[in-house]
């Protein structure tokens, strides 16, 4: 299946295929000279299918972890591109989770000012979320992905199959993103995946749904927003408050279970229970168990605040929702 995505800066497809990396020399260019970035946590044969399909491959492997999301590791990609004399017929190929994506994506943007980018996300919650729309970022003195650029991929693959070496845990955290976006745009997929259960969490056809369908409601929010000045601010539902969490943990939590938990008090308490029940059927917790005072340092400097508020998103029916300006104060009051 090809899903195209058009924006300003031009279009590109998301390629979505059970067995996609078996058949990777259809969708990459073996023509050129490849940067392939990856960590240390994801699985050798994914990274190997990729490099005998590019036979100018250089391959550059950084510790796994959201520790890694820094300029330190940042920089150590570029100072590996310039050895490897990248130019900017080239491109850099992304095989990973998030922080891979991340990574490789921002190194692309900057490198010679923009060479491509091809994005292979072997996570989950990669594979509906962050692999796609252009964000790519580092963390910075403490703060989540606050140095960055919107830079778009040439190319998303996206393999369903790859998810079956993924932990339990890590598909739970996929599934909190993807329930996500589904709760606040997409009413018949929440019901399908309220209905599903547990289930998705070992059914490769549901979750091959799953992502098609979260891959479907983040294009149509990209396209008619890339730069995150309006629409695209919907997507960080769960996130304001989830970041925080994320931030007070010191890693010992995935992004998705913040996420997860972040929702529950920007949803209408009607609402929570029905939202709470479709989470904990994935094993994830619903309760922040950080007071106010812990998460207040990390709401302060939270990237979309602005002139004392953040844009805070909320839900009162399923499949809709608003955009409300809060200070960080009534958010934490929330809790």
């Amino acid at each position: 299946m090809i899903i195209p995505v058009k924006t300003p800066a031009g279009g590109y497809d998301i390629v979505l295929e059970r067995g996609a990396l078996a058949n990777a020399a259809e969708y990459l260019p073996a023509d050129k000279k490849a940067f392939v970035v990856t960590d240390d946590g994801v699985p050798g044969k994914w990274v190997q299918m990729v490099t005998q399909a590019l036979p100018q491959a250089a391959v550059h492997v950084f510790p796994q972890g959201e520790g890694s999301k820094n300029l330190t590791t940042w920089q150590g990609i570029l100072q590996a591109m310039l050895a490897a004399d990248m130019t900017r017929r080239d491109a850099v190929v992304a095989v990973g989770g998030g922080v891979a994506g991340d990574m490789a994506g921002f190194a692309a943007a900057c490198y010679m000012r923009g060479i491509p980018f091809i994005n292979i996300p072997t996570t989950l919650l990669s594979q509906v979320d962050s692999s796609i729309g252009g964000k790519t970022a580092v963390d910075f003195e403490g703060t989540k992905n606050i140095v960055g650029a919107f830079y778009q991929p040439q190319r998303v693959i996206i393999d369903p199959d790859v998810l079956g070496t993924l932990p339990a845990r890590h598909v739970a955290a996929g599934l909190a993103e993807a329930l996500k976006m589904a709760f606040i745009y997409d009413k018949k997929l929440f019901e399908d995946m309220e209905k599903a259960g547990a289930a998705a969490m070992t059914d490769p056809d549901l979750l091959q749904e799953i992502i098609r369908g979260s891959l479907l409601i983040k294009r149509d929010v990209v396209e008619q927003d890339v730069l995150e000045k309006g629409l695209r601010k919907c997507l960080n539902f769960g996130h304001t408050l989830g970041h925080a969490v994320e931030a007070a943990a010191g890693g010992i939590l995935l992004h998705g279970e913040c996420v997860a938990m972040g929702m529950i008090p920007l949803t209408a308490p009607a609402l929570r229970p029905r939202l709470k029940k479709a989470l904990a059927a994935y094993g994830l917790q619903t309760d922040i168990p950080y007071t106010a005072e812990a998460l207040r340092p990390y709401l302060v400097h939270d990237k979309k605040r602005g002139a004392g508020t953040i844009t805070a998103v909320c839900v009162e029916e399923v499949g809709r929702f608003v955009l409300r300006e809060m200070t960080p104060e009534e958010l934490l009051a929330l809790l």
